[in-house]
């Protein structure tokens, strides 16, 4: 979703309005709301500069190296971005079934942020924002994959490296945020990634519930 040159305000506002379009086809609002994990909430903020859409990380100030998106969008609005002007244009969409572990439900948000909005992070909270294109998460430089087998299910872990451009520094972006980035990426950008995923590349939403079902019923069988 790349144009040559800073686009124009009406053609920035087409291919957002393109990227939010593909993400309500996956839309699944509140539909596992009802089982019984304790429930949480994990937001992938995108940026649109120089023509491309980013996913805006984080690192945590005790934790230098974890690399993870804003918990949840409160938590980015209130916490993180410390900011006198709220984002706009932050609307939020579910582009994926929720992910289950054995006590959690984990719901994950796109939101998208005015491309002039300049994070302003609490240092006690936040060590580092960075901007990562999104395109990167189909065709990464750097990328490693383990398989790990968890509730009689083996689920494919991703590990990113990417070096930001302005500083040289490199960040390592992994598990469940790294997984949620192949998917948004995907669902967005409509291009194969270069390495293998979980999900059918041709029947997205339907396979990743399909996943999301399994690891559940096996998780339940063992409580």
């Amino acid at each position: 979703m790349s144009r040559p040159g800073p686009p124009q305000e009406s053609v920035r506002n087409s291919w957002l309005d393109d990227a939010k379009a593909r993400l309500r086809k996956c839309d699944i609002g509140s539909k596992y709301s009802h089982l019984p994990y304790n429930k949480y909430s994990i937001l992938l903020p995108l940026v649109a500069k120089e023509g491309n859409l980013h996913l805006l990380f984080t690192v945590r100030s005790d934790k230098p190296c974890e690399v993870l998106a804003p918990p949840s969008p409160s938590a980015m609005i209130v916490s993180f971005l410390r900011s006198p002007q709220k984002p706009s244009r932050c609307q939020h969409h579910a582009p994926y079934t929720a992910c289950g572990t054995t006590d959690k439900l984990i719901t994950p948000f796109v939101g998208f942020i005015d491309h002039n909005f300049q994070a302003q992070p609490n240092p006690a909270e936040v060590k580092d924002v960075f901007l990562v294109p999104l395109a990167y998460f189909l065709h990464p430089h750097v990328h490693v994959q383990h398989y790990v087998t968890q509730f009689s299910h083996c689920f494919i872990y991703h590990i990113f490296e990417y070096t930001n451009p302005e500083n040289g520094v490199t960040y390592q972006i992994k598990g469940m945020t790294a997984n949620l980035a192949v998917l948004v990426a995907f669902i967005i950008l409509e291009e194969k990634p270069t390495f293998e995923v979980e999900f059918n590349l041709n029947d997205v939403l339907p396979s990743s519930e399909e996943l999301f079902l399994k690891a559940h019923k096996n998780a339940t069988s063992k409580l």
